[in-house]
């Protein structure tokens, strides 16, 4: 895999799709060309220097670095690669990673914003993982500087998993100067990356990771950002996964706030005064036991037609009402009227945008 992710023609889309059509990443080296350009998607372009020898030369190369520097390597095929990442279509071939990272049954969420944060920025910061550190999420952002390293070291001093994306290999930290916080971030947590150990911190790498970064967390936190930055950029690519996004409001005439506020005015995010606002909106709870049994006294409270709208949304998570009539069989009229009796009964709740979610 490591030789397919070096071929400049072949991005992590087309490669999946040469790997499932031939069975795995060796077979693709060893399928005839003519079947390889019937694949959707595939061309001639494409296929230029598929079976150059250079490749297999870096291939080695850079298997020997991270063999001898203990790096971690998980493709997309591994059940431990992040599962939020899984359902990216344009998820990394490969991620390396360096620490003690766990993602298993683990909250994660993405936490982003300007290199130039204020005071109100890192107070808000503080604020954020002391509230929301009895859930014991994992914390993951750019370990760049401003709201990055200020999030990253307020999770590690609380104890929270945090993971760094980085945009270049393992073989250096950039910025140089965060290098003094890497063995505290490794303690409990790490970084990660898809990029070699040959690759700098370039421009277009800044671009790419923030794909995973708002790719492996089921919600990203904008903490400041100007009119323009790339915090909205990940904002935007956090949104076009289908996932929450929350922002912080500021006051209109800071500099700093002008992208959180345009974020919440043209309802691209949730407005995020506290922890407890994200805690309700991605219904984290911190009584999760007590809860489950809740809900089954509720359930069995419920009518047929609410035990049948119930489990769709838990099935389904948030839903129109439209979409609730139609696929629970139900008059538009009668799915309202149901709808209003269960969020009076707390067994659901309304959300922005016509939206409804079982809690």
């Amino acid at each position: 895999m490591l030789r397919l992710q070096h071929i400049p023609n072949i991005g992590d889309v087309t490669a999946k799709k040469l790997i499932a059509h031939c069975g795995s990443p060796l077979a693709v080296f060893t399928e005839k060309r003519q079947h390889l350009l019937k694949i959707d998607g595939v061309g001639t372009y494409v296929l230029q220097g598929l079976y150059d020898a250079e490749h297999e030369e870096a291939a080695l190369c850079e298997y020997d670095f991270i063999q001898k520097n203990a790096i971690q390597v998980t493709s997309y095929l591994d059940a431990d690669y992040p599962r939020f990442l899984k359902h990216c279509f344009d998820g990394p071939l490969l991620l390396f990673g360096r620490g003690k990272i766990d993602l298993e049954d683990q909250r994660i969420i993405s936490v982003v914003g300007t290199r130039n944060i204020t005071a109100y920025g890192a107070a808000f910061c503080e604020r954020f993982i002391e509230e929301i550190a009895p859930l014991n999420p994992i914390i993951v952002s750019g370990f760049a500087y401003g709201v990055d390293i200020c999030i990253q070291r307020a999770a590690a001093r609380m104890g929270l998993q945090t993971i760094g994306c980085l945009a270049h290999g393992l073989n250096q930290i950039y910025p140089k100067m965060h290098s003094q916080y890497r063995i505290d971030v490794e303690k409990n947590g790490g970084f990660l990356t898809e990029f070699w150990s040959s690759s700098h911190p370039d421009r277009e790498n800044f671009l790419k990771r923030n794909r995973i970064i708002a790719g492996m967390s089921e919600a990203t936190v904008v903490v400041e950002s100007a009119e323009k930055g790339g915090s909205l950029v990940t904002a935007d690519i956090a949104s076009s996964y289908n996932r929450d996004v929350f922002a912080v409001p500021g006051r209109t005439n800071d500099k700093y706030s002008i992208g959180c506020n345009n974020l919440i005015k043209q309802q691209k995010a949730h407005i995020l005064t506290s922890a407890a606002d994200l805690i309700y909106m991605l219904n984290w709870e911190l009584q999760h036991k007590a809860n489950e049994v809740i809900q089954q006294e509720l359930f069995m409270e419920m009518d047929d037609t609410e035990k049948t709208i119930y489990g769709y949304l838990q099935k389904g998570g948030k839903q129109l009402l439209d979409s609730i009539a139609l696929e629970c069989k139900i008059p538009i009229f009668r799915a309202s009227s149901t709808l209003l009796n269960m969020e009076m009964k707390g067994v659901i709740r309304p959300l922005p945008g016509k939206l409804f979610e079982a809690i």
